[in-house]
């Protein structure tokens, strides 16, 4: 079946937002405040290389969906870095971790090899390629997440931030495929390929598990409001895994190996038909749709 994947020109309105949008819940909400700080670059990143990548397509219909999902992934871009200008204004300055995060993207990651490294040019695209892949299968993994979990709406979250996270989520899910399919089509032949995959998961999911860690260690220690008297642990972690309000490790995990396997296709991942019923039920998607 063919699905129209396009941007929508959503917006957000963060005025009454509070810093701990999770009332009560610190770790939960800076453990998902994480992603405000990967994604704006990250997500820039992805349509770089796929704009390098793109002469490289030859089916029509790769096409469509590959520059509908770099559409969608400027719109995430964009909102969640208007989430960090939030997070400034409630006294919250998160450059110290986000130069990093653009360090990773835009040299050790950038268009050409890092440190003189003697990578072709085709393989450094390829790996490239295979890394916003891995990257992508956490993506559809969170997204089917934040869309079946109702502990959140339990803990009376805020509820423009759910639904960015909600609409963000559905967005993901609705393009699971497009990266994946994306490298298989430009990632030259099997079993290289495949190994090549392999190798894109294997930097992928460590790199991530460390960012997310030294994400919320950084916002849990920074933020105003709770001014040292609370560090993010592996326990407090778990606190909140264990209210439903962060996906648990096993979920997360199981993602890697499913992703491992030769016959894997992420069509697999999530539910589409979830994904757009949130989509046409999203104050900011209604919103843009009128």
């Amino acid at each position: 079946m063919n699905y129209h994947i396009s941007p929508r020109r959503v917006s957000f309105d963060w005025r009454r937002t509070p810093l701990h949008w999770i009332p009560g819940e610190p770790t939960a909400t800076h453990v998902i405040n994480v992603l405000h700080l990967l994604l704006p670059a990250g997500e820039r990143w992805f349509i770089k290389v796929f704009k390098e990548a793109l002469p490289l397509v030859r089916d029509p219909q790769l096409l469509k969906e590959v520059k509908g999902f770099m559409g969608q992934e400027a719109t995430h871009s964009v909102q969640h870095s208007y989430v960090l200008d939030h997070l400034a204004e409630q006294r919250l300055d998160t450059t110290e971790y986000t130069r990093l995060v653009d360090f990773l993207f835009d040299v050790l990651l950038g268009e050409k090899p890092p440190f003189g490294l003697p990578v072709p040019a085709g393989e450094w695209l390829r790996f490239r390629l295979s890394v916003i892949a891995a990257v992508e299968q956490f993506t559809a993994v969170l997204g089917d997440w934040v869309l079946r979990t109702d502990a959140l709406d339990r803990a009376d979250p805020d509820p423009v931030m759910l639904d960015l996270l909600r609409w963000h989520g559905a967005e993901e899910v609705e393009h699971r495929s497009v990266a994946f399919d994306m490298y298989q089509h430009c990632g030259g032949e099997d079993p290289g390929r495949y190994a090549r995959r392999v190798y894109g998961m294997a930097v992928t999911a460590p790199v991530l598990f460390y960012l997310w860690g030294y994400g919320a260690t950084f916002l849990i220690r920074n933020d105003p409001r709770l001014a040292g008297r609370v560090r993010y642990t592996l326990r407090s972690h778990n606190r909140a895994v264990g209210k439903g309000l962060l996906p648990s490790w096993r979920e997360l995990g199981a993602a890697v190996p499913r992703y491992l396997r030769r016959s894997y296709h992420p069509s697999q991942e999530g539910s589409l038909q979830a994904a757009v019923a949130y989509l046409a039920s999203s104050p900011a998607a209604a919103r843009a749709a009128s």
